[in-house]
Formats: structure tokens, C-alpha cells, sequence
């Protein structure tokens, strides 16, 4: 890349990442509405908004928006979905976080290490019911047919994302070793690119179109765009990156099947193999913290970092086909400009 084509580059990443920061502000006049409650309620209003307080990039929330003013939409509308989006996003990550025993989210210690994981995991309930208000309440002077298919593709997304949890967590849980490329693939897909992707972009479609354009029409821009996401956390996992706000080879201790653990089981030596093996029989307790270095190094010598980024870049350069063929036909916008820059976007994010 020459030098002008990468100060543009640079400079359509600043705007995006500015798009991002104004769908932001506008979703959080929406989440601290709907969090600030009539009567307060002792052990739970306090934690029901503490992730929401703690930030995020609001890239699902940006994702719906967006969508929703391409196709039509208006911009105090699309905020209160995006608001649903971003309530039903930090549920989950509550509850991941107990599963996966975290112990830093967003650069904080996780809701279950400050309050316990029963008070946690009601706020997080409560946070998923709350996030119907706001979609109701935008949805609301659509119409019924409208309504219908946003709670049909909602209630879609929810059964694909537990499935994916479902399978990551059977695999560890289970100590499932056999896995190939193909099921890490599977797995992204339902467990992140579904809610945190499609599902959004879904829902932008519908508020912007008022029901009138197909919904499916963005399910394989937010696929690969999910997959190439998920791939890239799990690699940023592995370091030092001050934007990542979890603990520092996380998903090893957890023993998440990731897809470079997926490659070095099948890269390394016999003896390698069984050492690996025995670590991940462990609970996550007795993982070593010199068993994991040892690991982590294991994925660099053997090629498994190396051939996850060219997997990522690969889905993202099928994000960027997809784009093109979901969007085809658009005036231009910066809400488009916006997405087309995503699937780069995925690699420089902060």
C-alpha cells in the first residue's frame, strides 16, 4: 500500500471509528434511560448497570443503527433498538463470565469476583428481560407484521447463540479433543456472529425498510464478518493488548477450543500432544501458569497463531464480497462507508 492510499485508509478509519462514537452516545441515552428504574431495587439496579457503565465499543449497536438509516430508518428510532441490542449483549456477558470463570471484564474485575455469582447472574436475567422494553417500544409504531418478524428473527438468534455456547462449553466441559477447523467455524458463527452480527443488522434492516426488504438479505456480510471478529479476540487474547480488557491467555486457562489450540493439537509431536492433553484434563485451577506459558509458546512454534490470522483474514476478505453483494444498488452514505470498513475495522479496533 502506497502512502496516499494509506492516509486515506487511516483517514476512513477515523471516520468510522467517529460514526461508531456517535451511535454510541445516542445508545447510551437509551441504556441510561432504561436502566434508571422507578423504585430502587437494593443488590440489583447498581449491577444491572455496571458493564453498561464500564463502556464498549458498541460495535452491535453501531451494526444496527447503521443499517436501520441506510435503508430508511430514523436515527432516535434505530437508537432504542440498538439500545435492546447492547442490554441483551452485556446479559450475556455476565453469564459468560460466570461460565467461563473470568475474573476481568473491560479491564475491571468480573460482576461474580465483586458481588458473587448469584447476584451476579440475577442482574444479568434481569438485564435480558429489560432489553424487551426498548425493542417493543421501537418496534412498536411499525406495526404487528413488523413486530412479528423482529421478535421471529430474534427469537432465531437466541436459539443460534445457544447452541454455540452450548457446543463450547460441551467441548471443554467434555474434554472434546477431536475437532477439526470446520466445527471451531460452526461454532463462531452461532455463538458470536449470530447475536453479535447478524442479528443486529437483521433488526436494522427491519426498522429502516418498515418490513418491506428481506432481513436474510445481510446474514453472510454479518457471518464472515462475525467470524473474522471472534478469531481476532481469540488472538488478542494471547497478548498484552490494553484494549482487550480480560486477563492475558484467559481462554487457555479456560481451555477454550479456540482454533489455534484446535491447530497445535493437530501440529505438534506425540509427546507434545500428551502433555497437551493433560493440561486440559485439569480444572482450571490446577493449570499451571508455566503449563500455559508453555502453551502459548507451543501455538507460536508450531504455526497455529500464523494460520488463525490468515483464517481471519480470510473471512474478512469474504466479508468484504458480501458486503458488496448485500448492499448493492445503495446511494452512498457514511453509514455504508461505516460498514464496508468493518471487516478491516475487526483488526484495528482498539
Amino acid at each position: 500500500m502506497n502512502a496516499e492510499a494509506h492516509q486515506g485508509f487511516d483517514r476512513q478509519h477515523r471516520e468510522a471509528a467517529s460514526l461508531l462514537q456517535r451511535f454510541g452516545q445516542e445508545t447510551r441515552v437509551y441504556l441510561q434511560h432504561y436502566l434508571t428504574p422507578d423504585t430502587e431495587a437494593p443488590y440489583l439496579d447498581t449491577l444491572m448497570a455496571e458493564y453498561p457503565k464500564r463502556g464498549g465499543k458498541m460495535l452491535r449497536p453501531g451494526i444496527c443503527i447503521a443499517n436501520a438509516l441506510i435503508f430508511g430508518g430514523e436515527l432516535k428510532q434505530a437508537a432504542r433498538c440498538a439500545a435492546a441490542v447492547e442490554l441483551l449483549h452485556n446479559a450475556l456477558l455476565i453469564h459468560d463470565d460466570v461460565q467461563d470463570e473470568s475474573e476481568f471484564r473491560r479491564g475491571l474485575p468480573t460482576l461474580h469476583a465483586q458481588h458473587g455469582v448469584s447476584l451476579a447472574i440475577n442482574a444479568g436475567d434481569a438485564l435480558l428481560f429489560t432489553a424487551f422494553q426498548p425493542l417493543l417500544d421501537a418496534i412498536r409504531p411499525l406495526g404487528a407484521e413488523v413486530g412479528q418478524r423482529v421478535l421471529e428473527v430474534t427469537i432465531a438468534m437466541a436459539r443460534q447463540t445457544a447452541e454455540g455456547q452450548a457446543l463450547e462449553l460441551g467441548w471443554r466441559d467434555c474434554n472434546v479433543l477431536d475437532l477439526t477447523e470446520a466445527d471451531y467455524l460452526r461454532m463462531a458463527l452461532k455463538k458470536t456472529a449470530w447475536m453479535g452480527m447478524i442479528w443486529p443488522a437483521q433488526l436494522g434492516v427491519l426498522m429502516g425498510g418498515r418490513g418491506r426488504i428481506d432481513p436474510a438479505r445481510v446474514m453472510r456480510f454479518g457471518h464472515f464478518l462475525g467470524l473474522a471478529f471472534q478469531i481476532e479476540d481469540d488472538l488478542r487474547n494471547l497478548t498484552d493488548n490494553p484494549g482487550y480488557g480480560k486477563e492475558r491467555n484467559g481462554d487457555l486457562y479456560e481451555g477454550k477450543r479456540t482454533l489455534m489450540l484446535i491447530h497445535v493439537h493437530g501440529a505438534c509431536s506425540a509427546v507434545e500432544r500428551t502433555r497437551l492433553e493433560r493440561l486440559l484434563g485439569l480444572p482450571r485451577a490446577e493449570r499451571a501458569t508455566e503449563e500455559i506459558d508453555w502453551l502459548a509458546a507451543l501455538m507460536e512454534e508450531r504455526g497455529s497463531i500464523r494460520h488463525a490470522r490468515q483464517v481471519a483474514d480470510a473471512m474478512a476478505g469474504v466479508a468484504m464480497m458480501e458486503f458488496r453483494t448485500a448492499y448493492d444498488g445503495l446511494p452512498p452514505s457514511v453509514e455504508l462507508d461505516f460498514l464496508e470498513m468493518l471487516p478491516s475495522w475487526v483488526f484495528d479496533r482498539p
